[in-house]
Formats: C-alpha cells, structure tokens, sequence
C-alpha cells in the first residue's frame, strides 16, 4: 500500500441563473471581482484550475476543478462562493468528489506511473474532457488476472495517444460514480480518437456509465466571468 499522501478532488460545474442578466453592468463587475477574490484566499488551501463551457454544454458555464488535502478545504472554498455576490446567481449544474488512488493495475511500460497517480500533475492542456466513470457488478466478479489482461491492451491503446494527459480519480462510497476520468490535450480530434478505439476494447462491455461528458477549455477565471 502507497505511504504517500492522497489528494481530495472536486469538478464543479456553474451555471448562471436568469437573475444574473438583470443586475447592471457596474454589479456585475463589483460581483465579479469579489469572485475572483475569492479564488484568489482559496489558493492557499488547493490548487484550482477553471475552464470555459460557455456554448458547449446546454447545463454548465464554466467549471472549477479543486485540488487539496480535505473536503473541508473544498467546502470553506464553496461556503465563501454561496454568500459571495455573484455566488448568489450561481446555480451548481453539477458536482462530482473523488481521491486519488494508485492503481490496482500494473502498467508494464511505465511501472513508475502508479505512484504518481496519487498526485495530480495538471499540464498545461488547452482542452479538458471530463465524465463520471461506472463499471458493471460483473467486471468485479472477475478474476485480477482477466481484468489485467484486458487492461493492458487498454493502456496499449492510451499509449498510441501521447498528446491526450488521462487523469483517474475515485469516487467509490464518495459521490454516484466510480470514478471521474478527465483527459488534457491541446488536439481534442486525438481524444476523440481515443475513444473511438476504447469502444472496441473488450472491456468495454463491462462499462455501465460514462455520462454526463463535458468539453472544457481552459481560461483565466477573469476571462470566464467576461464572458458571462
């Protein structure tokens, strides 16, 4: 069992309520800047990286992934941001926890990656693809050796992909899902590609979930709340 630290993850994802249009532009910018403010005091606490889905999914704005040593971190952080001024004109479309974990699985190219996968290392990738992650009973019920089997000609097909970053965290007894998978790349036709070519891995029978999918970008919290 790994001695390292684990880290807490949170994928929030904001939409704006009708109530916001309403408020006058001066507002808006006093609201907005308490906001980032706000994200600024957080730092302190965990990492925090924001993406734009403005136009791209129908229930989400923008997103805040939240990085840090406890829940507890994560809640101060989303308490300030429900008294905040634009807070107040936020709805969470969706919020999903999870941990990091080392692997069960071994990856014979790279063995040294199963430590890190305690600790996230976000690259600087334009584009971030998020989704709750579900596995059926029955993939479970196998045996190690099958399931490893079947692992290794999925991380082969991972590998075929060097621009995509896969990020696993878990949410088993945690939240709704198993997992929340999230893959940086600056070339989103390769993780497109990528996907395509999971859907004919054997193991892909045994998944039973893999939505909602979100298609983010990455941009300064200051250029998100522009954007509003």
């Amino acid at each position: 069992m790994s001695t390292t630290k684990r880290q807490f993850i949170n994928f929030c994802f904001f939409k704006t309520e009708a109530s916001w249009g309403l408020l006058s532009e001066g507002e808006r910018k006093v609201a907005c800047k308490e906001f980032i403010e706000l994200a600024e005091n957080a730092k302190k606490d965990l990492l925090i990286y924001t993406y734009s889905l403005v136009g791209l999914h129908r229930d989400a704005d923008f997103l805040i992934w939240r990085i840090g040593w406890s829940f507890e971190d994560i809640q101060r952080m989303s308490e300030a941001r429900r008294t905040s001024k634009l807070g107040r004109h936020l709805k969470v479309s969706y919020s999903m926890n999870a941990m990091t974990k080392r692997s069960q699985y071994v990856d014979k190219l790279d063995p040294e990656h199963q430590e890190s996968r305690v600790r996230i290392q976000v690259g600087s990738g334009k584009y971030l693809f998020v989704y709750p992650f579900v596995k059926k009973r029955e993939w479970y019920q196998l045996p190690l050796e099958e399931r490893q089997r079947m692992m290794d000609a999925h991380i082969r097909t991972g590998n075929k992909y060097p621009s995509v970053k896969l990020h696993t965290t878990y949410s088993f007894g945690l939240d709704d899902q198993e997992f929340v998978v999230a893959f940086e790349t600056d070339k989103p036709e390769d993780f497109l590609d990528l996907v395509q070519e999971l859907r004919e891995a054997e193991a892909s029978q045994y998944t039973l979930r893999d939505t909602p999918i979100f298609t983010c970008i990455r941009k300064p919290l200051s250029e998100i709340l522009r954007s509003l």
